[in-house]
């Protein structure tokens, strides 16, 4: 499966990005995941920070959208993600009836304006409970999503706040994340940040580099959620470069950085 960019998401998908690498990022892809939908004439619902919600709107403002008129016309309604959370966790984890009660009451005050009543969700509870450590009750929440999903004509965009040059991002637990989605959406300006990897593994591997490639290439993904190609880099190079691994993403990531600072 393709991994698409910002611009070609499709209805009725289940997206994921991990942005801490690239925050803003996340902001615009989420911010046009949004108005996409709005051009549909889908209804509109955000579980997300405040702080989240704040640079939301003002990306949509940006693109045109009359924030409080699409609201005040239940088009588009704001739900707070840890609000939200404490009204379906029970013992710490999500429990299945409250989070369908939860969801569908959010879902009954939509009102969509495409013909089959379609819904865009933007969703960051399972990236606060992931940021607090409760991996157990992100992976929960996301098959509960999985379950509303099925069949309901619903598109759910996910945000975790994961760092894909770190350690943390072959995991078997993240693993666990990306198979929970149909697709992976790049945590950084395509081109910039599969540069960024491939230079830093010049600079490190040096001749050697080319043969990794090869090596790369030749090995394809065993898993129906294909991540972008920087992000299949990155893990190939933990899975078979792992005491080069760190090395090679720590220039990469700096690499990142300066290509994404402003020019004088």
């Amino acid at each position: 499966m393709a991994s698409p960019t910002s611009h070609t998401l499709e209805a009725h998908g289940h997206y994921v990005q991990f942005y801490q690498s690239d925050e803003p990022l996340l902001n615009r892809n989420v911010g046009r995941f949004l108005w996409d939908g709005l051009l549909r004439g889908d209804a509109l619902l955000v579980i997300a920070t405040p702080e989240r919600r704040e640079s939301l709107t003002s990306h949509l403002s940006r693109l045109g959208t009359d924030v409080p008129s699409i609201e005040a016309r239940r088009q588009l309604a704001f739900l707070d993600a840890r609000e939200t959370l404490n009204r379906f966790r029970v013992n710490g984890l999500p429990d299945w009836r409250r989070f369908q009660a939860a969801i569908a009451d959010a879902f009954d005050k939509l009102q969509s304006r495409a013909e089959d009543g379609g819904i865009c969700a933007y969703g960051e509870m399972v990236g606060v409970l992931w940021q607090a450590g409760e991996y157990d009750a992100a992976i929960l929440l996301e098959d509960f999503w999985n379950r509303l999903l099925h069949g309901s004509g619903i598109t759910l965009f996910c945000g975790y706040p994961i760092d894909i040059f770190g350690k943390e991002f072959p995991s078997e637990r993240l693993q666990a994340v990306r198979c929970a989605h149909t697709h992976v959406i790049s945590a950084g300006s395509d081109e910039h940040l599969y540069a960024a990897v491939h230079q830093a593994m010049d600079d490190v591997l040096g001749a050697e580099a080319g043969e990794v490639r090869v090596r790369m290439s030749a090995d394809r993904p065993l898993t129906d959620v294909v991540p972008p190609a920087a992000e299949s880099s990155i893990l190939w190079l933990w899975e078979n470069l792992p005491q080069a691994a760190e090395v090679i993403l720590e220039s990469a990531r700096q690499r990142y950085i300066e290509a994404q600072a402003p020019t004088a």
